[in-house]
């Protein structure tokens, strides 16, 4: 299969699964068999990811892209060794990074629920124009790229996890901003914004907020 293919929802349900790490194999960057060159597309997931992963508190290097040929069995078994072994070391997904599995489970339920907005969003403003391993690793790098993630995609996150909370009981601005670690008047903006779409009501007999 084209590593083109390998979406970040199947990374993200990778992690979900409780796998503690994802090791993603493409073919040599210039050497794909197709005209897409699917293995920049892969690149570039797998940017992404790291970034987002970075963002609710899961280590980024629990995630490699590698690029070998179909000849380089020998290569393939050294990149995975070493990543299995670096993966053994970080320990079990979340554990090492301070989170307990129900924070863990509300952080990739709510990234995920974003997928298809992430990858619109990564389609019309994060495409890297020059198609080279360079190019990518220096794009995803610079502090602009870092600025239009977190303008573009770290607010929205943040609403997603706030209705993965409320999907499962009803609650207060304050109890969302603890759970969350958000500044009060950040949930407050988030919840104005989710009600006049719909997303969430209030409930006057509890003085809390409920999905709609």
């Amino acid at each position: 299969m084209c590593s083109g293919r390998i979406d970040l929802e199947f990374i993200l349900k990778a992690f979900q699964n409780g796998q503690d790490g994802v090791f993603v194999g493409g073919c040599k960057l210039d050497e794909c068999n197709y005209i897409t060159h699917g293995n920049y597309d892969a690149l570039s997931n797998v940017h992404l990811c790291k970034k987002i992963m970075q963002h609710i508190g899961l280590n980024p290097e629990r995630l490699r892209i590698e690029f070998m040929s179909g000849a380089d069995g020998d290569l393939l078994a050294e990149y995975t060794d070493d990543f299995t072994k670096n993966v053994k070391e970080l320990g079990p997904l979340g554990k090492s990074e301070g989170l307990d599995e129900e924070d863990l489970k509300l952080k990739l339920e709510a990234v995920r629920r974003l997928v298809p907005y992430i990858k619109l969003v990564e389609r019309e403003r994060l495409r890297v124009p020059v198609k080279s391993e360079e190019e990518y690793n220096k794009f995803f790098k610079s502090d602009e790229t870092n600025r239009l993630i977190e303008e573009l995609i770290t607010d929205k996150l943040s609403v997603s996890e706030m209705l993965s909370l409320l999907s499962k009981k009803p609650l207060s601005t304050g109890e969302i901003s603890n759970i969350l670690d958000l500044n009060p008047s950040k949930v407050a903006k988030h919840i104005s914004d989710s009600s006049r779409q719909g997303l969430i009501k209030y409930d006057e007999s509890g003085n809390c907020y409920a999905l709609a």
